[in-house]
């Protein structure tokens, strides 16, 4: 059964799926559609064209789906397609896609700790972890199972590869290959 905090404010047209829980204060916007077993922390923002998976835990303050801080935006249907099982914490921020009918995607089982940033049009795929304050800017490609330390910040049209690990405070102007550790600055 679907609990909803008596202080959240959820529009109606919101799709909520079986045993979502809603927490206090948390606000949940007109095109979102919400997985099965899926909880919404209090003060969590959740609005734009948002699909969010099952089973997935968003915590307090994060802010998901809002307006994507780029320029060149100009309103529409841009999409945030968060997977099943993900996990995002405190303040963390993840931006939908740019342009009509484009998507950020976020696979699932991952883990996005706190202010983390997913910028636009940025491709996350499962089992990523995104450590303390990594800031991905538009059009990144994170493949499986990669894992970025904390306070990263990672260039726009950067790709880092399946299984790559990125040293915690590395800044990320290049691609990383798949299967290799990166760090430093500058990165090595």
């Amino acid at each position: 059964m679907t609990e909803i905090a008596t202080s959240a404010v959820v529009d109606g047209k919101a799709e909520l799926a079986n045993d979502v829980t809603i927490g206090p204060y948390a606000i949940i916007g007109p095109n979102v559609r919400i997985g099965t077993g899926t909880t919404v922390g209090p003060h969590a923002i959740i609005d734009g064209y948002t699909e969010i998976g099952q089973n997935c835990r968003i915590f307090p303050h994060a802010a998901v789906g809002l307006e994507p801080q780029d320029l060149k935006y100009r309103g529409g249907r841009c999409w945030l397609r968060i997977g099943d099982r993900t996990v995002i914490r405190e303040f963390a921020t993840l931006n939908p896609a740019t342009q009509e009918g484009e998507a950020t995607v976020v696979g699932s089982d991952c883990l996005l700790m706190a202010y983390s940033h997913i910028a636009h049009n940025c491709r996350v795929e499962d089992h990523v972890i995104l450590a303390n304050s990594v800031n991905l800017a538009g059009h990144v490609t994170i493949g499986t199972y990669a894992v970025l330390g904390g306070v990263t910040p990672v260039h726009q049209f950067v790709r880092i590869g399946t299984h790559a690990i990125v040293g915690g405070g590395s800044r990320v102007p290049m691609d990383v290959a798949p299967y290799t550790l990166a760090a430093g600055n500058p990165l090595e």
